[in-house]
């Protein structure tokens, strides 16, 4: 039978999915899984069909041929989603070194803090259009400014042609986001009670957000609800975490709120 530890936080849940209630506006939570197995192609089964060569004992089965995948090329085609170079040559251009020098990253070293690289949609006239421009759109969080920068970026002409800033906008976390907020809540007095739960599950103390599986919810400040502390939370960049021990149970830290542009952790009144 599961136990639930009733100390500390209060619960460490078992389960596979959180209810999530309260003031937050969460975005885009999604509990880690198993990951996939790759997928095998069929081309090797066919192959096999035709090794009978003219002259052979029609009873002998030559035995199949699994070809391996294609190196990738350095360009995609259409709509193929981005290639390992197109994803790395469009980092390098997103951001100049004055955008560098200027930037800040979740951990306050120079650079912004990249989100996402993703396939752009193409243009209204082009969508029926086979030999239309490839771009990329490349998204970045500047702590400095508390801005999310959007970049749009030819993959034929390796320009930039459209870029987008906004304050208050709050995609989700990037992995390297959560694992900067779990480092500040396990470094704060705050995180005392999640480092209990973790040693009555695991009997180990936790020390690094490399114990943990992470994800987490994008937490905006709602008027009346939260500490003084989390007003500026949705200006901010502020995240509650959904901390699962490696092989073992969820830990609830939802009244737990790390404000990651002031580096700062506050709790929700529970009341």
């Amino acid at each position: 039978m599961r136990k639930t530890v009733h100390r500390h936080l209060g619960k460490v849940v078992a389960g596979a999915a959180i209810a999530v209630a309260g003031t937050a506006v969460m975005i885009g939570v999604t509990l880690p899984g198993t990951a996939g197995a790759d997928d095998t192609g069929t081309r090797g089964a066919n192959q096999a069909a035709r090794q009978t060569a003219e002259g052979q004992d029609q009873n002998t089965v030559a035995p199949g041929v699994v070809e391996q995948a294609p190196a990738e090329g350095d360009k995609g085609a259409g709509r193929d989603p981005l290639t390992d170079d197109e994803i790395e040559r469009v980092e390098r251009l997103a951001v100049d070194r004055q955008q560098f020098n200027a930037g800040e990253n979740v951990e306050g070293d120079r650079g912004p803090q990249q989100l996402s690289v993703d396939l752009a949609e193409p243009e209204a006239d082009e969508v029926d259009d086979p030999n239309a421009p490839r771009r990329a759109e490349v998204t970045f969080y500047d702590y400095k400014s508390d801005a999310l920068v959007t970049k749009t970026i030819n993959l034929d002409t390796g320009k930039v042609e459209d870029t987008t800033t906004r304050h208050g906008v709050q995609p989700p976390a990037s992995r390297a986001e959560n694992i900067e907020a779990a480092r500040l809540l396990i470094a704060d007095p705050l995180g005392a009670d999640l480092k209990a739960d973790y040693k009555d599950a695991t009997g180990k103390e936790l020390t690094s957000p490399d114990q943990l599986l992470l994800t987490s919810g994008v937490y905006r400040a709602a008027p009346g609800a939260q500490p003084a502390a989390l007003d500026r939370c949705g200006e901010h960049r502020c995240l509650r975490l959904f901390p699962k021990v490696r092989n073992g149970p969820w830990i609830d830290a939802r009244h737990l709120v790390i404000d990651l542009s002031a580096r700062k952790v506050a709790e929700l009144d529970r009341g």
